[in-house]
Formats: C-alpha cells, structure tokens, sequence
C-alpha cells in the first residue's frame, strides 16, 4: 500500500455536495433544466452572419479617435 493513499477521506465540499443531493435529489435535473434555459440554444446563422458583416474594423491604437496632425 502507498503511503500516498487516502481512500477514506472526502472533502467538506464534497460531503456538502453529496448531503445536498440527498436533501433534494431533483438538483441534477433542475441544473440541466437551468442549462437548457441559457446555454444550449440553437445559434441563427443569418443572424450571426448579420452581426459580423456589421462590424466596423478596429484601429491599431483602440483609444485614438483621429489620425495625428503629422500623419504619423
């Protein structure tokens, strides 16, 4: 057996987490339903393309609104 070896510990999280799932074990699926709400959309492609074909270049220096006097 290695020295390294700790089978019989568990963090405070994990047993929090682990409590928590028996405490209400409908978590799981309420996360996934939370999920499916913000991230997992469908993207409109046209849409998209519209927003990029919209954009206007960025200049080199981002907080310089005119060209310098000397042209440099």
């Amino acid at each position: 057996m290695s020295i390294f070896r700790r089978p019989d510990y568990t963090s405070e999280v994990t047993q929090f987490i682990e409590s928590l799932k028996v405490q209400k074990p409908t978590l799981e699926a309420e996360q996934l339903e939370g999920r499916a709400i913000w991230w997992d959309q469908k993207i409109d492609r046209s849409a998209e393309q519209d927003y990029e074909d919209g954009r206007v270049a960025q200049q080199p220096y981002v907080y310089q609104t005119e060209q310098h006097p000397n042209g440099k």
